[in-house]
């Protein structure tokens, strides 16, 4: 898939400088920056619903009492 994107001349030059530090072609450091950015929506979404259900039910148990030891 090719995407075509429009910016100002300072934030290309400052986006390949950034790729080019990070020995990077300029495609592979935005795929990998918005891969990232999914990720980190991803997480942040996970823990926001996990603490609505701890709100809902606050017992925790240890991990030793899920796998069966003690």
């Amino acid at each position: 898939m090719i995407i075509s994107l429009r910016l100002p001349d300072e934030d290309a030059t400052l986006f390949r400088k950034y790729a080019e530090l990070n020995n990077m072609n300029l495609s592979e450091m935005i795929r990998q920056t918005v891969l990232k950015r999914i990720e980190e929506d991803f997480d942040l979404e996970t823990y926001r619903k996990a603490l609505e259900e701890f709100k809902e039910n606050p017992e925790t148990t240890a991990l030793e009492e899920e796998d069966g030891e003690n």
